[in-house]
């Protein structure tokens, strides 16, 4: 990378100049970044998010790598939550329409099958329709599925 060095002209003011190159090799003088380098950091997708909850719904637009109970709460939303680690089972929905991550989750894989998530570790991977549920309909059918 080139640095740009301030030289004095016998006129007393400054100017940029760039350092010469001369006894590089031509192929050195010649290097340029990989496009990869030069490219400016992108934005991470957003989705809209319609979410059920207490008779009210509202669509938000949450971001790839933020949680739907994130942005819902930074929305003013009212949504059960507790621990935020997808352990404690008190941000339960179910997916009506769309699909989310939620692999940092504690939920058995046939209950996520079901359509079933927890808000807290669900990151949208699609616009989505989604109705928050009673904690104890989410417990019975896990306690269900672990017996199996």
């Amino acid at each position: 990378m080139a640095t740009t060095l301030l030289h004095f002209s016998p006129t007393n003011s400054p100017s940029l100049t760039k350092p010469p190159l001369l006894g590089l090799p031509a192929r050195v003088r010649r290097l340029r970044l990989p496009s990869l380098l030069r490219r400016q950091p992108t934005a991470a997708a957003a989705y809209k998010v319609t979410i059920e909850h207490a008779g009210e719904t509202r669509t938000l637009e949450v971001e790839e790598d933020e949680t739907i109970l994130e942005r819902a709460l930074d929305e003013g939303m009212d949504v059960p939550h507790d621990c935020k680690l997808g352990v404690c089972m008190t941000c339960p929905a179910r997916l009506l329409r769309g699909a989310v991550d939620q692999s940092e989750g504690m939920l058995s894989d046939d209950v996520v099958e079901r359509g079933y998530s927890l808000l807290c570790v669900a990151y949208p991977r699609s616009d989505c329709h989604i109705r928050t549920i009673p904690e104890e309909e989410l417990l019975s059918l896990q306690l269900a599925t672990a017996n199996d």
